[in-house]
């Protein structure tokens, strides 16, 4: 029988070639052999064919004395065996994870103000990430919640998640301000909503345009979207981008008609209704339909049959003709008187 240097012969050698695992995962065979020669102090070198790894792995030895058996190495010394390399790698290791900490440890105090900066930022990505972040900043306010909320159509899930993120701030003395678009009046969903929570606590005013939704609790920290799926949005949490966007929406709330007063589509004594009168505005600027439609909160439908009205009203045969007599009209340089701080013109 030809045995090959590794002290194995060549069944062995073709035995190991499909038998292959770690010392941690030493097989039930490879178990009970090593065992069996610890009681015994040897093991027949045949009855090992079926488990190479003891070879392997250096728990058997050739026996001096007879060729055709093996003793077992001692388990402590086959431990210190297989535990020096990894010893040894752990304290390389270490010593590059200190020389690395020494490195970089000048850096560490310079980059405390830039940290501090991205901490007043977070990209929040997923209707569930940023609800989850909404839901923590509204559990935790304490005195007020400012809103502006676009027109759209609105689910009966999405109002039931409001009513249920609401609620307890009402109930627990937090004030709710809410800036819809005039559109809103005729939306049965907002309105039920506004009814639900309308209370003292709760106050809803529309204006003609608003900017993208944006929400501030507490003058701590704001949510404003940055995609127009409203998937991605960003949480605000530094002072003086809190403080503008308040600014902001105290501008357009003092500008604002509480939704429980008359709405704003009556035709004012120059015969044109205050809808009509924005879309006018849009219409001098050199807007199309769909973007009046967007900034207004209404259908395209809507806006055009607004159009209409008003080109009816100024005696236009034609679109050019109406920017036209828009221009001549003067209806843009009317001043209209605006609401004050509690909502009376």
């Amino acid at each position: 029988m030809f045995r090959t240097l590794g002290g194995g012969d060549l069944a062995t050698n073709r035995a190991e070639a499909t038998h292959p695992h770690s010392v941690t995962d030493l097989c039930e065979e490879g178990r009970r052999l090593y065992a069996v020669a610890l009681r015994t102090g040897r093991v027949a070198r045949a009855d090992v064919v079926d488990a190479p790894c003891l070879m392997e792995f250096a728990l058997l030895h050739p026996d001096p004395d007879d060729a055709d058996w093996l003793r077992p190495v001692p388990p402590a010394i086959a431990l210190a065996h297989r535990l020096n390399p990894i010893e040894r790698e752990i304290t390389e290791r270490r010593r590059l994870s200190i020389e690395l900490a020494d490195v970089f440890e000048p850096f560490m105090s310079l980059s405390t103000q830039v940290m501090a900066t991205s901490d007043a930022l977070t990209i929040l990505e997923g209707g569930d990430r940023i609800n989850a972040a909404l839901n923590l900043a509204t559990g935790q306010c304490q005195s007020e919640v400012l809103t502006i909320q676009p027109s759209d159509r609105i689910s009966e899930a999405s109002v039931l998640r409001g009513l249920e993120r609401d609620r307890p701030l009402i109930e627990r003395g937090v004030r709710i301000r809410t800036l819809y678009q005039h559109t809103a009046r005729y939306s049965p969903e907002k309105l039920a909503y506004a009814a639900h929570l309308a209370d003292g606590k709760a106050e809803y005013r529309t204006i003609d345009e608003l900017v993208e939704r944006l929400i501030v609790c507490d003058e701590s920290v704001a949510f404003i979207p940055i995609r127009e799926d409203q998937q991605v949005a960003l949480e605000l949490r530094q002072p003086g981008l809190v403080r503008y966007l308040i600014k902001v929406f105290e501008f357009m709330w003092s500008r604002a008609v509480p939704l429980s007063m008359g709405g704003p589509y009556e035709v004012a004594s120059h015969g044109i209704t205050e809808i009509q009168h924005s879309i006018a505005k849009l219409l001098i600027e050199g807007h199309v339909d769909e973007a009046i439609a967007r900034r207004l909160g209404m259908n395209v439908r809507t806006c055009r049959a607004h159009i209409a009205k008003l080109a009816q009203a100024l005696g236009s045969g034609s679109r050019a003709q109406l920017g036209y007599l828009i221009a001549q009209s003067g209806i843009l340089k009317q001043d209209t008187p605006l609401p004050d701080g509690d909502g009376h013109r």
